[in-house]
């Protein structure tokens, strides 16, 4: 089943490659949009039991890397979607699935760090707050929020997890960028927006309501996965491009093109090299985590620091090949074009907390805690 979605990602790539050209940089077309919808690519991380998926993680992954090679905004969008919409329909009880998933499996937004105020309202909450980054929130029709409740002096504020019709939120733009430009990642604000208890669940006290193993991995594996999936296409599209100018490009002065350079060969092939190393130990990674889940009903911590830190490498690593290849492709990657925009693109990838320093750090206390003190017991 999964080669199926595979190869309906890879038949988008030339429709979502021609509409980015069009566009240059303006908010993802619809057609592109309804063009994920009709493939049903926006349910491959989705629970089967609401009508998605479910698919295993490292398919979602390479469906992820293969809309992303055509489009690095179009990929960022759709693997936030997708991880947003299965995050409540897994972790959410009945009451929200009714809501949401009634009309069938909807395309989310939104931001998710706590960066507003849930205040206790009868069976709900009202939320407030001021939010940035809602990847796709144009085109989507449900948004997320992250948000700490309001409680009694004393009581700890819980980290929730909210989600609500696109409509309630206020959208502000805010969206000149370098890179990743299509998702059209505005700024929004929720002013005493109403949302059901039901419509949310508590970042560190999560219940698996529906969904088979994959879901007990939590919201930073399953998070991580995306970004994995994205920053994969998108140094792929750009390894791509450099091989389709070396056939062509002479160096002013040089009587051969690049591509019979032995240097700029040697180049490529160390590119390559790196780009499949940390692409295959980001698999391996994910495909240990989800077996380990699946075997023992429980999640390793060594495993969601490790998908996360798998997910930081070959999202930095990549920006670093995209450097190099930049500069190896010479004035062409100055000018509009697949090479260009996946320069950009997976740079504005690298801000991302999920490319951010943490999960390195937490390898490194975690891989000390574990050593023995004879190097030989390990």
């Amino acid at each position: 089943m999964a080669s199926v979605y595979l190869d309906r990602a890879r038949e988008l790539r030339s429709l979502i490659d021609e509409n980015a050209a069009k566009t240059d940089g303006l908010p993802i077309p619809q057609e592109t949009v309804s063009a994920l919808e009709d493939a049903e690519l926006h349910k491959v991380m989705v629970p089967d039991a609401v009508g998605g998926l479910e698919l295993p993680v490292n398919e979602c992954i390479d469906i992820w890397a293969e809309i992303s090679r055509a489009d690095g905004s179009v990929g960022w969008c759709l693997m936030a979607s997708c991880a947003a919409t299965a995050y409540f329909a897994a972790w959410c009880p009945d009451e929200h699935i009714e809501r949401m998933f009634s009309d069938g499996v909807p395309m989310s937004a939104g931001q998710f760090a706590p960066n507003g105020t849930a205040t206790p309202d009868g069976d709900g909450f009202r939320l407030n707050g001021r939010y940035s980054f809602g990847s796709g929130i144009n085109h989507a029709q449900w948004a997320g929020a992250g948000v700490f409740t309001t409680e009694p002096e004393g009581v700890d504020p819980r980290f929730l997890f909210a989600i609500y019709p696109v409509e309630k939120a206020q959208i502000t733009g805010n969206w000149d960028v370098m890179g990743l430009q299509a998702t059209a990642s505005y700024d929004y604000t929720l002013e005493d927006v109403y949302v059901p208890a039901t419509s949310t669940f508590d970042m560190f006290d999560l219940t698996v309501y529906r969904g088979g193993p994959l879901y007990k991995l939590g919201v930073m594996p399953l998070t991580a996965a995306g970004h994995a999936g994205f920053a994969i296409g998108v140094v792929q599209r750009g390894l791509d491009e450099l091989l389709s100018v070396a056939r062509s490009k002479h160096r002013m002065g040089d009587a051969t093109p690049l591509a019979q350079n032995d240097r700029f060969i040697h180049e490529i092939g160390e590119l390559e090299s790196r780009f499949r190393a940390a692409r295959g130990w980001l698999h391996e990674t994910f495909a240990t985590a989800e077996r380990n889940v699946a075997e023992t009903g429980s999640v390793d911590p060594m495993d969601v620091i490790l998908t996360r830190q798998a997910t930081v490498f070959v999202t930095q690593e990549g920006a670093d090949i995209l450097r190099r290849a930049y500069l190896l492709a010479g004035t062409d990657a100055l000018r509009s074009g697949g090479l260009q925009r996946a320069f950009r693109d997976i740079h504005a990838g690298t801000q991302h907390v999920f490319a951010g320093p943490g999960p390195a750090l937490e390898l490194g206390r975690a891989l000390l805690d574990a050593a023995p003190d004879n190097p030989l017991d390990a």
